[in-house]
């Protein structure tokens, strides 16, 4: 271990890491905005985790957003009538629901992936390039620090940890 490992973060450096948090935050909040006419965050928390961990069973899903299963099933059973969730019974255990993002609810999580990828690129584009080239390996390591205990957390503030569009 270096000597500015063992020396720990300076507080301009956690400052700088606080204000990137602000400005992604801010990103988080701007693309809810565009959604919120149709669905509340609690609604959006639960079709982002399971358009990022596939069909999931209801206990799952409360589980993931550390809630109790009877207010992950209220705000599902409202994803299910609005048509953006499917619910279906565990074909290995009758007494358990399986639930599945339908295409509308995979489309809308995609308009809110989609606003917050044009705003991040609206974002860098006003870095140079050099500036950009840092920081994608400083952010990988950032990312690369956090441990699995982030994932609730991502999903809780509605994001998507999976590959490829909705990410």
């Amino acid at each position: 271990m270096s000597d500015a490992q063992q020396a720990g973060p300076t507080e301009t450096e956690i400052e700088s890491v606080m204000r990137a948090a602000r400005v992604l935050v801010g990103v988080s909040a701007q693309s809810f905005a565009v959604v919120e006419d149709r669905l509340t965050l609690p609604q959006l928390r639960v079709l982002v985790m399971v358009a990022s961990r596939g069909p999931l069973r209801l206990a799952a899903v409360a589980e993931g957003l550390g809630v109790h299963p009877s207010n992950a099933s209220r705000a599902c059973d409202r994803l299910v009538v609005a048509g953006l969730l499917d619910r279906t019974d565990d074909p290995a255990d009758r007494r358990q629901l399986v639930l599945q993002v339908t295409p509308k609810g995979e489309a809308l999580v995609d308009e809110v992936m989609g606003t917050r990828r044009t705003t991040i690129d609206r974002l860098l584009s006003r870095m140079a390039p050099s500036d950009r080239a840092a920081l994608v390996p400083a952010l990988a390591a950032l990312a690369d620090a956090a441990d699995d205990g982030f994932a609730r957390a991502v999903w809780s503030m509605g994001w998507t940890t999976g590959a490829g569009p909705s990410t």
